[in-house]
């Protein structure tokens, strides 16, 4: 199947392993080493049906996590000034 990218139409990529955020009912996964094709003209991800469905099944099971990180969060302020 030949690769076209639905934000730029561009159809070079390369398959690489991508680090991704979910947010699942209010709460944040992060998933590390995820097979994806990722377009050569904008950097767009896609992932198979079949990682997004093993993705999914695994943050809405019993899994474990690897590890877990602290994150800052920020608001983004439209008129905040640079010092």
């Amino acid at each position: 199947m030949m690769f076209k990218c639905h934000v730029c139409n561009s159809e070079e990529s390369q398959e690489e392993l991508v680090t991704e955020i979910f947010q699942v009912d209010g709460k944040f996964y992060l998933v590390e080493g995820i097979p994806a094709t990722v377009c050569s003209h904008c950097g767009e991800e896609s992932f198979s049906r079949e990682t997004t469905e093993q993705i999914r099944v695994m943050l809405h099971s019993e899994a474990q996590p690897i590890k877990s990180i602290s994150v800052d969060v920020f608001a983004y302020q439209a008129n905040l000034q640079a010092s």
